[in-house]
């Protein structure tokens, strides 16, 4: 089972069209997948009093969190869909590695560190920014390669050989022809990566 992360409040916007164009082409390939749509939840990346309380015990009384939990747990890959706004990731999509990968789940630390999500198969990351991916990588301390695939994903147990970033930058300044082309692409640059 896939599952996508998809982290936007637009409807009319580009990373919508991709999460569009991604959950057609599996349905038209046969591909099972489930959609946590973290604005459509209505979820909340800040942490209460009450859950920082439960957090050293990986335990939450967020139900939303639980529920996410036995979704990531019935798969074998995950796909974040999220823009990069001021050269990071919006506050839900880091609430979600926040809240939902918890100890217990995620990861153990005892006797040493091992990341528990060994089950995910194949990780993607779909990013849309006005910054390029070299201007990421270089200039904003590459938030998505180094810190969330190198870092994050091993942290919980997903191999970074067997991840992908696909990335459309300028996307505010290209034209819609670039944009389209992108979507077309993208079952393409979802099988076989994108350089």
């Amino acid at each position: 089972m896939k599952t996508i992360i998809y982290a936007h409040p637009y409807e009319g916007s580009l990373n919508h069209a991709i999460l569009t164009r991604l959950t057609d082409y599996f349905t038209q390939t046969d591909q099972a997948y489930q959609v946590i749509d973290l604005y459509q939840d209505d979820f909340n990346p800040r942490f209460s009093k009450e859950e920082l309380r439960l957090f050293s015990r990986g335990e939450t009384p967020y139900q939303l969190v639980k529920h996410y939990q036995q979704l990531i747990s019935q798969s074998t890959e995950l796909i974040f869909i999220t823009p990069i706004w001021w050269h990071q990731l919006p506050a839900e999509l880091k609430g979600f590695f926040d809240k939902v990968m918890l100890k217990g789940f995620a990861y153990e630390e005892a006797p040493e560190w091992q990341g528990r999500l060994t089950y995910i198969q194949k990780a993607t990351v779909i990013t849309t920014a006005t910054l390029t991916k070299s201007y990421l990588k270089i200039e904003s301390g590459d938030p998505i390669q180094k810190n969330l695939i190198n870092r994050v994903f091993t942290d919980i147990g997903i191999d970074p050989k067997h991840t992908n970033w696909i990335h459309l930058g300028e996307a505010n300044t290209t034209t819609d022809a670039v944009r389209q082309q992108f979507l077309t692409d993208l079952p393409q640059l979802y099988l076989h990566g994108q350089d």
